[in-house]
């Protein structure tokens, strides 16, 4: 993801350049070196600001900042714990409910509540420290790729739709918030955020003109990118797709140095032209790459100064890594930071290290952390499920930042100045090392997930409901499903979901295709907010798609399953599968296939705010 440090200079020297970054490193080093000192302070700090707030005085904290009475009366809570005091605020309440601060927007998590996005509080003071976070980014990674200072970052960047709140504060996903802040947009010159995209094609609400405009400036600056990347692998996958898609319109543009007429957008236009200049030899050079047969290493042959691929490929991600390396030629895959909507937690301070081996520390500075022992009775689930409600037991069992064990695996739970007290976040970490005396985490999963493709996270709870609408369409026929699994597929992209569904047909009559159509639909209709958005606004996941497969087939598959080891007795068809010889097993009994015929219905913010 990249990064805005603040400076104060319109220009960098080398000299400067390098004392700014020796300064960045020294941060790293005093408070991974102070980490518990730190969290006790940032601690005391929350809960001194905001001793006089509601929710604190509800749980009975009455003005306490120490540690241990903190522990032992607040509880750890979910979402929906808090939900109340979220749609107090949300619907106009200005009284200090969870923060002394006033909420200046929420941001719009990719997790769900009731099939609708989470609305997490923020405050103004948070995008200091989201910045600082972002600052850190490049004096890491200028000690194993310098010269980065010589050449220019291309990144495709986008806003995502926006609503208001009943109470009129903006609900929005947090790197919406963040490019529109003035950190991002009115951020001084510094030769790491030098970016090919201008910010009028970055901040452009247009999908198809945004990533036009980025793609053409990042391909008339060629020779200077030094580094590629978007936030998520999927979404700069799906940026070479466009280019596969629209390259002969493209190099017409940098051959005649004008601008498709598709791109209306004004701002866009001047910022583009801005850099768009007739180069008849470009437009030879780029035909020439783009008509070979083999898009293999297109990357290194477009943009050849390229250093590194900045993309996040942990967790479901992990999924696009062969096709990054196919069109990278292999170029390092670059995970940098990690961070939510809840709050920016940490850096990667290995940057090229493998993919499997990112590790993330977390920046005492940024909350309050805390760490619940996850404990998994099978070690290769790559979908935990976490109890909803902790026991008393259970709460007494989080431990802080610099207790936790190497080894062990927890759930993230986060005390945030913008109002969330020990907030579980849902993401499953193994601790991988130390810098330090500060935790470096892996991240393993987000809890209870299944499927997801790109920012959308669908678990088996949704999933079986949204199957159990569909199933409606069939009892006309007299037929049912008997039984059923799914995948996310991501050999194309974008990628889609696909389920397998074994039918029971009771009578004579066949189901028509036109009905197993209206069955995908429908389950993308019960399908929550997140999922359709990218299904109708972002376009970054395709058709949902069911396949009919021979009858016994999920006998076979349990057959299989037993035979690598799995206990009859103890064997649950699985509802969502990874594993390729499973997926081969699946496909080679399919008989039928059918895709939802047309987008489900999204309209931004949330469905209980009617039309804000």
């Amino acid at each position: 993801m990249p990064e805005a440090p603040k400076l104060s200079v319109l220009e960098v020297s080398d000299h400067t350049l390098e004392e700014k970054n020796r300064n960045k490193l020294q941060f790293i080093e005093e408070v991974t070196s102070n980490a518990d000192a730190v969290q006790r302070r940032v601690l005391e700090e929350i809960l001194s600001r905001n001793a006089d707030v509601e929710y604190l005085e509800r749980h009975g904290l009455q003005g306490r900042t120490d540690r241990e009475t903190f522990k032992h009366v607040m509880p750890v809570v979910t979402y929906e714990d808090i939900q109340p005091d979220i749609n107090r605020i949300a619907n106009g309440d200005k009284s200090h409910i969870l923060c002394s601060s006033p909420i200046s927007e929420f941001l719009t998590s990719s997790g769900t509540s009731g099939g609708e996005r989470k609305l997490m509080p923020t405050i103004e003071e948070e995008l200091d420290r989201r910045s600082l976070l972002y600052s850190l980014l490049m004096p890491v990674m200028s000690q194993f790729v310098p010269g980065l200072d010589k050449g220019k970052g291309m990144y495709f960047l986008f806003i995502k739709s926006e609503s208001k709140t009943p109470g009129g504060l903006p609900a929005r996903p947090v790197l919406t918030s963040y490019y529109k802040s003035s950190h991002f947009k009115n951020r001084p010159y510094d030769p790491y955020t030098n970016y090919t995209s201008p910010n009028q094609t970055i901040l452009c609400p247009d999908s198809y003109q945004s990533m036009y405009s980025q793609m053409l400036c990042g391909l008339c600056q060629h020779e200077e990118v030094l580094r590629v990347g978007a936030v998520f692998a999927s979404g700069f996958i799906r940026a070479i797709k466009f280019l596969e898609k629209h390259w002969p319109e493209l190099a017409h543009d940098i051959r005649t140095g004008t601008l498709n007429s598709e791109i209306t957008d004004l701002s866009v236009r001047e910022a583009v032209e801005e850099i768009l200049k007739p180069d008849p030899k470009l437009a030879d050079f780029i035909e020439t790459e783009c008509r070979k047969t083999s898009w293999q290493g297109i990357i290194t042959r477009l943009w050849p100064n390229t250093k590194y691929v900045d993309v996040i490929v942990t967790g479901t991600m992990s999924q696009y890594i062969p096709t990054l390396d196919y069109y990278s030629n292999g170029l390092p895959l670059v995970c940098t930071m990690y961070a939510s909507s809840e709050c920016y937690f940490g850096v990667n301070l290995k940057p090229l290290c493998k993919p499997s081996e990112v590790s993330y520390t977390l920046i005492p500075t940024m909350a309050y952390f805390e760490f619940l022992p996850v404990h998994r009775n099978n070690g290769v689930t790559s979908s935990i499920s976490l109890p909803k409600a902790l026991t008393e037991k259970e709460q007494q069992e989080l431990v802080d930042l610099v207790d936790v064990k190497l080894g062990q695996e927890y759930e993230l739970v986060v005390t945030t100045y913008a109002g969330l007290y020990r907030y579980r976040v849902g993401d499953v970490l193994r601790v991988a090392g130390f810098k330090n005396n500060a935790p470096q985490f892996s991240f393993i999963c987000r809890k209870n997930v299944a499927l997801s493709i790109d920012s959308d996270k669908t678990d088996e709870v949704e999933l079986q409901n949204a199957v159990k609408n569909a199933v409606t369409h069939l009892v006309p026929f007299d037929a049912s499903l008997s039984e059923y699994t799914s995948y996310a597929d991501t050999s194309s992209i974008p990628g889609h979901y696909v389920l397998f569904w074994e039918l029971c047909l009771n009578g004579n009559m066949p189901v028509p295709p036109s009905v197993l159509e209206d069955c995908c639909l429908t389950i993308e209709e019960s399908l929550n907010s997140v999922y359709r958005q990218g299904r109708v606004s972002d376009k970054s996941i395709g058709p949902l798609e069911i396949k009919i497969v021979e009858s016994g087939t999920f006998d076979k598959l349990m057959d299989y399953a037993i035979s690598l080891g799995a206990s009859i007795n103890q064997y649950k068809t699985p509802r969502c599968v990874k594993f390729a010889p499973i997926i081969e097993l699946l496909n080679s009994r399919v008989v039928m296939t059918y895709f939802s015929p047309k987008c489900p219905k999204w309209i931004p913010g949330h469905k209980q705010w009617g039309s804000n």
